[in-house]
């Protein structure tokens, strides 16, 4: 189903798109991944709309059945990938759990600029663009998925997400969606 609407008060969330993750194979190459979501960064800047970039730089806790080693990123591994621009009055928000709203103070800052909205495009679909989905819908946040400018490591779990996920908490297109909504609907 392709995006149909796009609040005045939209942001931008894009996850994960990290120095340290560039190595990470993925389904769909993630330099077009990059692209994608810095071409959407670009055209919410240009209409004064909030850009959020996410890093990871750590997990939370708690156990779990799938035994994974402590994070403990080296230097430069939670940079943001040149390829989005950052500029110095984007969200910055690192994250220590898989959602962005999970440990930080992202909804409240989201809230005070009188967002209604978010587009959420980067790194992994089933992981942290899911988890990061979740939270916005469950804090009253209308939810925007750019398929093609998300990716995963896992291709079952990456259509689990996108198909069985996904049209229950938000609305889903394509990265020309949301720029063309951007263009003609004045977001």
């Amino acid at each position: 189903m392709p995006v149909t609407t796009l609040d005045a008060q939209s942001a931008l969330v894009v996850i994960d798109l990290q120095k340290g993750l560039l190595a990470t194979p993925t389904l769909a190459p993630i330099a077009g991944i990059i692209d994608r979501a810095g071409e959407l960064a670009a055209a919410f800047r240009r209409r004064g709309l909030p850009v959020v970039l996410v890093n990871a730089a750590g997990r939370p806790p708690g156990r779990t059945d799938l035994q994974r080693p402590p994070l403990t990123p080296p230097p430069g591994w939670t940079d943001i990938v040149p390829g989005l621009g950052q500029r110095d009055d984007d969200i910055a928000i690192t994250k220590h759990a898989s959602g962005a709203f999970g440990d930080s103070a992202l909804a409240a800052q989201l809230r005070a600029r009188g967002v209604t909205q978010v587009v959420i495009a980067g790194v992994a679909t089933s992981n942290g663009v899911e988890s990061t989905a979740r939270q916005a819908y469950d804090l009253g946040f209308n939810v925007t998925l750019p398929l093609d400018a998300m990716t995963d490591v896992d291709e079952a779990m990456h259509e689990h997400t996108v198909t069985r996920i996904f049209p229950r908490i938000a609305e889903t297109g394509s990265t020309a969606d949301v720029l063309a909504l951007l263009a003609t609907h004045g977001a």
